[in-house]
């Protein structure tokens, strides 16, 4: 059996990750996948880097036990804590993401850009490495979005206290005159109809979602893992979640079909 028909597999500390493996899917049609959602563990991003270390660790073991090809880490805070330790440790490629600050710096007019994203994020060395080659004539605006991971893995994506959040974070942003939203954490996306309420359509909101997908299919292509689409394989997607399945179930009800399977697991 050749590694080709094997799956990609991805994790995230949580529901969020799917933002990122749907565009993995819509780019890669032909690849079956396996997603890991440790939500019981969610969010990463007020954890300590030795122990957002050993969670990626685990991570990263179930999805090679599940003969995955590739490792997507589909969590900002992940990968800017443990990707590094990861590629030194595991014989397999590792696709990681980090908030799209260089993309807003080309785009931004004002030079005003705003970063919404996880403490852990923030705090990292790799982000802060990323972060000194920006233009110094950029102003990045900053925001902890505290409590909004943890309202999306607890299905209050439209409450009351998740509009509350997002005003709180975002209307400063507003007064300080950005033009470019940077969502740092792959949970946010899924506010962008919220935060357009906020900021109204003239700022653009970036994520790193399509960039992930597109750097996936070239690592699978140089390393000849990629599916070419093989008629008589069928593709299927496989989710696993240490949690309450209704929440993943619902952000995934339109991109699933009958070779889909959401596993909860005692993980």
């Amino acid at each position: 059996m050749t590694k080709e028909i094997f799956p990609i597999g991805i994790f995230d500390s949580g529901v969020g990750g799917t933002s990122i493996w749907k565009e993995i899917n819509s780019l890669l049609p032909n690849e079956s996948t396996i997603y890991l959602s440790d939500s019981k563990n969610a969010p990463y991003g007020e954890k300590c880097k030795d122990e957002i270390i050993d969670l990626s660790i685990k991570n990263t073991e179930f999805l090679l036990n599940k003969n995955s090809k590739i490792i997507v880490v589909a969590c900002n805070t992940a990968t800017t804590n443990a990707i590094k330790y990861l590629r030194e440790k595991y014989d397999v490629p590792f696709i990681g993401i980090e908030p799209a600050i260089k993309p807003a710096s080309f785009q931004t007019k004002t030079n005003k850009i705003g970063l919404l994203a996880t403490k852990g994020t923030l705090n990292s060395k790799l982000f802060e490495q990323t972060s000194s080659l920006i233009d110094k004539d950029i102003v990045i605006k900053e925001q902890i979005g505290l409590g909004l991971v943890e309202l999306i893995e607890n299905g209050k994506l439209y409450s009351n206290e998740m509009s509350d959040l997002l005003d709180r974070y975002l209307k400063p942003m507003l007064e300080k005159n950005i033009d470019c939203l940077v969502l740092g954490c792959t949970h946010y996306p899924y506010l962008i109809p919220q935060i357009r309420l906020v900021l109204g359509n003239k700022i653009q909101i970036i994520d790193s979602g399509e960039a992930v997908a597109k750097q996936t299919m070239k690592v699978l292509s140089d390393c000849n893992l990629l599916e070419k689409g093989n008629a008589s394989l069928e593709t299927n997607h496989i989710f696993y979640i240490n949690k309450d399945k209704r929440v993943l179930k619902d952000l995934l009800t339109d991109n699933i079909n009958e070779s889909s399977d959401i596993i909860e697991t005692d993980f």
